[in-house]
């Protein structure tokens, strides 16, 4: 027994020996890559590129995917090597991000899960001054609310790309979890509660159920709602995770939502142009004449080409009554032959014809 014992133990050290030297690999190989990753941050500096690198990074995620013959599991070889290329980027020329503020927002959670903790978060008091804090060239980038899973678009944000020449670089999808928070964290203390309209209508039976008499004062985000509950013994918040954590309050009730699938929809803007990924996304904006079967027009070349539509949404134009912009997401990218075909042949039955942004379809909610 003991000769079969030391036997094992030496072939355990043996194999112990060898991952070392696989780690000793490893460490050098990470190092030249970051170094490697360096020397193409400083190009990027010097010819003024600033092109997202998630769409780098997906390419480099799925080709190892697809290289990986086990038996490490895909999911495994996702996660690391996406800790290696967030690595990579962080001794790269920080980027400044604009968010529609203040700390906590779920924006703000949002920019957090996408960039770097070297990128320069800058919160901004609207999605306007988002848009403008970008177009000046302030920041790099942008993250603004889209559309939500329950309560559908912000209206806000669309109706800004009639006026912005920015594009959409990238999506973030983020499942959406309110608390009620408050200082002392006893639900029989609360006479008020602050929150913005989405959470309130997205908790609307929670409060019904749960306090009917309380007076719910409306708030321009959930991160100033948790603020105004820090002053008031009597009052609570509606907000997220990182507002109870950024803020110092005690979460009353967890995930108060009406309905668990609670999905937002955040656009990062910015000026790239972003490369096909294989796997893309493109958003457009037109207005069409005010004619019988002009909608119907503009859309059959989608049909035509076998082009999956994911999105349609109208807003008014407010230049004039009963004129609309339409909103479309398409399933491809600009420069596919066949979206580009179809988006040539949309035009010419278009009053207006806008390609918003071609960018990586989000594959994962944050």
């Amino acid at each position: 027994m003991d000769g079969a014992g030391s036997g094992k133990d030496q072939r355990i050290e043996e194999i112990r020996r060898s991952i070392d030297e696989i780690d000793e690999k490893i460490l050098d190989l990470l190092n030249e890559r970051m170094g490697l990753a360096k020397d193409i941050g400083a190009l990027k500096a010097e010819s003024g590129t600033m092109v997202l690198d998630k769409t780098r990074e997906e390419k480099i995620l799925r080709r190892l995917e697809s290289l990986n013959r086990g038996p490490a599991k895909a999911p495994a070889i996702r996660r690391i090597f996406s800790e290696i290329i967030a690595a990579c980027r962080k001794i790269q020329e920080p980027r400044n991000v604009a968010y529609l503020g203040p700390e906590a927002t779920f924006t703000h959670v949002a920019a957090i899960r996408f960039f770097t903790p070297n990128d320069q978060l800058v919160p901004t008091s609207s999605i306007r001054d988002v848009f403008e804090s970008v177009e000046k060239e302030r920041c790099d980038y942008g993250v603004v609310p889209v559309e939500n899973s329950i309560e559908g678009a912000v209206n806000h944000t669309l109706d800004l790309f009639l006026e912005s020449g920015l594009k959409v670089c990238a999506e973030i999808y983020m499942a959406i979890s309110h608390d009620l928070l408050s200082k002392s964290g006893d639900i029989s203390k609360i006479r008020k509660i602050y929150s913005h309209p989405q959470p309130f209508a997205q908790c609307r039976t929670w409060l019904k159920s749960n306090l009917p008499d309380a007076r719910l004062v409306e708030c321009s985000s959930t991160a100033q709602a948790a603020q105004k509950a820090l002053l008031e013994d009597d009052a609570a918040a509606i907000a997220g995770s990182e507002a109870a954590r950024i803020y110092e309050l005690k979460v009353v009730e967890h995930s108060v939502q009406d309905f668990a699938k609670n999905t937002t929809r955040f656009l990062v803007v910015g000026h790239d142009k972003v490369p096909p990924t294989g796997d893309d996304k493109t958003s457009i904006m037109f207005v069409t004449a005010h004619v019988p079967g002009a909608l119907f027009r503009v859309l059959e070349p989608i049909a035509r080409e076998g082009i999956n539509m994911l999105k349609l949404e109208s807003r008014p134009t407010k230049h004039e009554n009963w004129s609309y912009v339409f909103f479309v997401d398409l399933e491809g990218h600009a420069d596919d032959a066949a979206v580009k075909r179809c988006l040539s042949e949309m035009k010419g039955h278009c009053q207006f014809l806008k390609v918003l942004g071609s960018y990586p379809m989000a594959r994962m909610i944050y």
